[in-house]
């Protein structure tokens, strides 16, 4: 990502969580794995929105993720996840997230997943068809 600040309306994928007291550490904020798990969140919106073309035995797999964290999420609230994507390749997608909270960005995240096939678990080409359903998140 840019260091220019995005805007969410930039980002066409949005989802909604509640924050859980659970998700909160010793320091009364949530904790930082708790992040990862909302920006995951934001990325299965993608694929369920495409389940019709991919073969039950496909899965997105995630290959790499980086989170920064740029302030605390604190109990109780919601969080806004906002998804788009920056690449459409043979067989992988590219992925910018933000996580808002009361109006602030509050962390960003980008991530690679990998279209598989689970057997014989290796990757697998998107089809024309995923590719241009897939272009309409950027």
């Amino acid at each position: 990502m840019s260091d220019k600040q995005p805007k969410a309306s930039d980002f066409p994928l949005a989802a909604i969580e509640k924050i859980r007291y659970g998700d909160t550490d010793r320091q009364g904020h949530v904790n930082n794995a708790v992040y990862a798990t909302y920006f995951e969140c934001g990325r299965v919106e993608i694929i369920q929105s495409m389940q019709d073309i991919f073969a039950d035995d496909d899965a997105f797999v995630l290959a790499t993720i980086t989170i920064d964290y740029l302030a605390e999420v604190l109990w109780p609230g919601e969080v806004e996840i906002r998804t788009r994507l920056t690449k459409v390749g043979n067989s992988s997608i590219g992925l910018e997230q933000l996580l808002i909270n009361e109006g602030e960005v509050r962390a960003k995240a980008t991530s690679v997943m990998v279209l598989t096939n689970i057997n014989p678990r290796r990757s697998a080409p998107l089809s024309d068809e995923a590719k241009d359903r897939l272009r309409t998140f950027m």
